[in-house]
């Protein structure tokens, strides 16, 4: 399977992303750039978006970006650093930009932005395995 054909199928497959909303934006050989537009329903008690939206969308990227290179990468920690506050009808991207590879394991850092501003920050170690995207 070609690696930027692995996350269209990958979001194919995910209830919850697509629930999200998430659009896939650009795609390469260990990197991906996702979007979602926040909704109402997105809000926390505060009218602010959901610490879990943000993470959600960053954990997307990160994902598909680990497994454009063709077998099945599963996370294995992640963490997030929220810096500023999102609300209804923001426009938000993740998008995957450093990684490094050291057998087995792939060490991702995304970047959440609305526009050009960066809103939070996103770490995330994945496990290689064998079994391949068919």
């Amino acid at each position: 399977m070609k690696p930027t054909t692995i996350p269209e199928k990958m979001l194919s497959q995910d209830a919850f992303s697509s629930w999200l909303g998430v659009e896939i934006l650009e795609i390469s050989l260990g990197k991906c750039k996702v979007g979602l537009k926040i909704r109402r329903e997105m809000l926390n008690s505060m009218q602010k978006a959901h610490g879990g939206i943000s993470y959600a969308l960053a954990d997307t990227a990160f994902g598909f970006a680990a497994n454009t290179h063709g077998n099945y990468a599963v996370s294995i920690e992640t963490s997030i650093n929220h810096i500023e506050a999102l609300h209804e009808n923001d426009y938000i991207t993740a998008e995957s930009i450093v990684e490094v590879t050291k057998n087995k394991l792939g060490f991702h850092i995304v970047e959440l932005k609305k526009g050009e501003q960066i809103v939070a920050l996103f770490k995330g170690v994945v496990y290689r395995t064998s079994k391949e995207w068919e």
